[in-house]
């Protein structure tokens, strides 16, 4: 069982399944997905979530042609800050980026 209580993986009533992750990502991953939560909101004419963003995104690309072969070794990714930035500063210059401001004026 998760920590929420839910099953990791359910069915839903319109045939597709739930799959209920926690993924690690960089500041520049989040305003890439937020840039595509509001393209699919422009063509949608409605509000659009990350969640569904990530999900319309992943079920509209070709599916891969071959599964890549099983990795040995560690499978947790090194967390590390680029360029010595703090976390919230990261936050401040992705959330910059998805409004189309940049530079020491944007503050």
């Amino acid at each position: 069982m998760s920590e929420s209580g839910r099953p990791p993986l359910h069915a839903l009533p319109d045939g597709e399944a739930e799959l209920a992750v926690v993924l690690r990502l960089t500041w520049e991953d989040v305003a890439a997905i937020g840039q595509e939560a509001s393209r699919l909101a422009a063509r949608a004419q409605r509000a659009v979530t990350l969640d569904e963003a990530v999900s319309h995104r992943l079920r509209s690309r070709p599916p891969a042609s071959h599964a890549k072969p099983p990795q040995t070794g560690a499978t947790a990714l090194p967390v590390s800050v680029p360029n010595g930035r703090a976390p919230g500063e990261q936050a401040r210059q992705a959330i910059d980026k998805i409004n189309g401001r940049s530079g020491p004026e944007a503050v």
